[in-house]
């Protein structure tokens, strides 16, 4: 798969592969819950309008979907794309009564889309596990509309040192837990350690303009636990 960073594509298709069954109740874990908060605001920026076509990259079992549907009376258009087959199908169950969401089994690096098909691109804690985030983000741009815009949610780094010192607490606990939730505290570490490792939130803004996003802004939550980006295709 050309533009595609294959070794780390694979590690995260097995990660996702062990947990897909869990994949909810691993967001709780590692938000402590406030994921689901997190996204309710994702949507609050958004402000769909009832034509607005969305497409959710790694959408994961459908949770942006889920919300952006409610909250725009289903009124307009999902495409969910998600690399994962079980996840996607484990999507497809759980919101198989929206009839306005087309299912797409794709990387992001390489979406199966011609350009300009959507006003709205959303990808909410899984920029972090792209194999090329510059590709994607190319990807993106791509099949956005003129005046379309991305938003991404993701985890980030915290402003607060004591609430900094807390979370590297707690996110060292993770994997322990996350043993005895799928038997395995590998996939734990793995997720643990790319939010460790990625991007801060001036870094992340800074790579949506060198791939030609414009008035790129963020807004940060719970303290910087997680952040919102946002650009524009002008």
């Amino acid at each position: 798969m050309t533009n595609i960073n294959q070794p780390k594509f694979e590690k995260a298709r097995r990660v996702f592969d062990k947990v897909f069954n869990k994949y909810d109740f691993m967001n709780d874990l590692m938000s402590l819950g406030i994921h689901r908060l997190w996204k309710e605001r994702l949507i609050d920026w958004m402000n769909p309008k009832k034509n607005d076509h969305l497409i959710d990259v790694a959408s994961g079992t459908g949770d942006i979907a889920k919300v952006y549907a409610r909250r725009n009376n289903n009124m307009g258009q999902i495409t969910c794309v998600e690399p994962n087959k079980f996840m996607l199908e484990k999507a497809q169950k759980k919101l198989k009564n929206y009839k306005n969401i087309n299912w797409i089994c794709s990387p992001a690096e390489k979406l199966p889309i011609k350009d300009e098909q959507f006003d709205i691109y959303s990808v909410s804690f899984g920029i972090r596990n792209f194999s090329n985030i510059d590709k994607s983000l190319s990807e993106a741009r791509r099949v956005l509309k003129t005046g379309g815009r991305i938003f991404c949610l993701e985890f980030s780094k915290v402003d607060n040192e004591i609430l900094k010192q807390f979370y590297k607490m707690y996110s060292k606990s993770i994997p322990i837990i996350g043993k005895y939730v799928v038997g395995s505290a590998e996939p734990y570490e793995y997720l643990t350690k790319t939010i460790d490792e990625f991007y801060n939130q001036r870094q992340l803004a800074d790579l949506f303009r060198k791939n030609g996003f414009e008035d790129v802004e963020y807004r940060n939550l719970t303290g910087g636990i997680a952040a919102i980006h946002s650009g524009w295709k002008i």
